[in-house]
C-alpha cells in the first residue's frame, strides 16, 4: 500500500479526530484571514478620502485614533499655504453622519467654494454654493442619484434642509459618493469653528514632493504628511490596532494550533505504536514513517484551509452587511490574505506533527511491537 493511501485509510479511520483537528485548523485560518480582509477593507476605505482631492500629499494631526479625529487650525493653514514649494494647501473639514439606513456613515465635505477647482471637483449641473451659506449643497452624481436628487431639491443633514445647488463630480468614488458644503457652514453644524480635518497639498512643478514634506514636518511636528496607504495606516491607529490584532492571531493560531495538533497527533501515536513497529520491521525506513505521520497533518492542513478561507468569505461578507459598517467596511479579498491563511495552517500543522513524527520514527520496531 502506498504512502498516500496509507494516510487516507487512517485519517478515514479516525473521522472524529481528523475532523476535529480540521476544524481547529479551520477556524483558526478563518480568524486571520477575516482580520486581514477586515483591517485591508478598512484601509482602503480610509484611504478612499485621501483621495478625493487632487494632491500630491495630505497632512493630517499626528496621533489621532481616527484620521478624521485630526483637527489642524486655520494659523496651520495658513502656514503650510506660503510654505516655500507649496503651490496649493486646500483645508477640509470631513465629517460622517447617518442620513438613514441605507446610508450609517455619510461623509460630508466642507470646503470654501474657491478651493473646490484646486480640490478636483467639477460641476457637471448647477452652480456653487455661495461661501456664507448656511442652507446650500452639492452632491456628488452618485450621491445625487441614490438619493434621487436633482438642482433645486431639499436636502436633510446636519438638522436642516438645504437646497442642492449643484452635482459634482470627483477623481474618487467616496467624493462622488459625498456631499459638499460651505466650510463655515459644516464648521458652525458640528461645532469646530476654524477647524479642518486634513489639508490637501500640491506642490510646485519641477519641485521634489518629498522635499516639500519634509519641510512641513519639520516645521509643524504635529502634522503627518500622508502621501501612501502604508502611511495613512501608520497615522490612524485604529488601524494600527486592527493590522496589530491580525498579526497577533496569526501568532496565537500557529502556537495554539501547534499545541492542539501535537497533543492529538501524540494520543494517535500511543495507540500505533505497533503499526509503527510492524511498518519497520517490513522495511519502512524512519524517513518514510516521518513522512506518513506529516502527510496525515498537511492533508487535514488542506483540508481546514479550504474550510476556513470558505468561512472567513462568509464572516466578511456577513460583516459588511452590519448596519455599523454599511459603506465603511468593503470585503477586499486579496491574494496575500488568503496565502497568510494557508501559510498559519502550515506553520501550524508542521510545528504540531514534527515532535511526534520524530518520535515515532526512532522507536525501535521491538519496542514499539512490545507495547501494549
Amino acid at each position: 500500500m502506498s504512502t498516500l493511501a496509507l494516510v487516507a485509510r487512517n485519517l478515514w479511520g479516525k473521522k472524529s479526530r481528523s475532523i476535529g483537528l480540521a476544524l481547529a485548523i479551520a477556524f483558526a485560518v478563518m480568524t486571520v484571514v477575516a482580520l486581514t480582509v477586515v483591517g485591508s477593507g478598512l484601509e482602503s476605505s480610509a484611504t478612499a478620502v485621501m483621495h478625493i482631492g487632487e494632491a500630491n500629499f495630505v497632512l493630517s494631526q499626528k496621533g489621532v485614533s481616527d484620521i478624521l479625529n485630526s483637527t489642524i487650525d486655520k494659523p496651520t493653514l495658513k502656514k503650510i499655504d506660503s510654505t516655500p514649494g507649496v503651490a496649493s494647501a486646500v483645508g477640509v473639514l470631513v465629517e460622517t453622519e447617518k442620513i438613514n439606513a441605507a446610508n450609517p456613515v455619510f461623509i460630508e465635505v466642507g470646503i470654501a467654494p474657491s478651493d473646490l477647482a484646486p480640490f478636483g471637483v467639477k460641476i457637471l449641473a448647477g452652480h456653487s454654493y455661495s461661501a456664507d451659506a448656511t442652507n446650500q449643497v452639492m452632491l456628488g452624481y452618485t450621491a445625487a442619484q441614490n438619493f434621487g436628487l436633482h438642482v433645486g431639491d431639499k436636502f436633510r443633514a446636519n438638522g436642516a434642509v438645504n437646497t442642492v445647488t449643484g452635482i459634482v463630480s470627483t477623481s474618487s468614488s467616496f467624493g462622488n459618493d459625498a456631499a459638499f458644503f460651505p466650510l463655515p457652514a459644516l464648521q458652525g453644524y458640528n461645532r469646530v469653528p476654524g477647524i479642518v480635518t486634513l489639508i490637501f497639498v500640491k506642490v510646485d512643478h519641477g519641485v521634489p514632493v518629498s522635499k516639500v514634506m519634509h519641510r512641513i514636518t519639520y516645521a509643524q511636528p504635529e502634522l503627518m504628511a500622508l502621501r501612501t496607504a502604508a502611511q495613512f495606516g501608520q497615522a490612524d491607529l485604529t488601524l494600527v490596532f486592527v493590522k496589530a490584532a491580525a498579526t497577533g492571531s496569526a501568532i496565537l493560531a500557529v502556537v495554539i494550533g501547534a499545541i492542539i495538533i501535537g497533543n492529538t497527533m501524540l494520543l494517535s501515536l500511543f495507540e500505533r505504536t505497533r503499526e509503527f513497529g510492524m511498518l519497520l520491521s517490513v522495511g519502512w525506513s524512519r524517513k518514510r514513517i516521518v513522512g506518513l505521520i506529516m502527510g496525515e497533518g498537511f492533508f487535514l492542513a488542506i483540508v481546514g484551509t479550504a474550510a476556513g478561507l470558505a468561512l472567513a468569505v462568509i464572516v466578511v461578507l456577513l460583516l459588511t452587511q452590519l448596519p455599523q459598517l454599511l459603506g465603511v467596511l468593503h470585503a477586499h479579498f486579496t491574494a496575500s490574505a488568503f496565502i497568510t491563511g494557508f501559510a498559519t495552517a502550515l506553520a501550524m500543522t508542521f510545528l504540531g506533527t514534527l515532535y511526534p513524527a520524530v518520535r515515532a520514527a526512532m522507536r525501535s520496531p521491538m519496542d514499539a511491537l512490545g507495547h501494549e
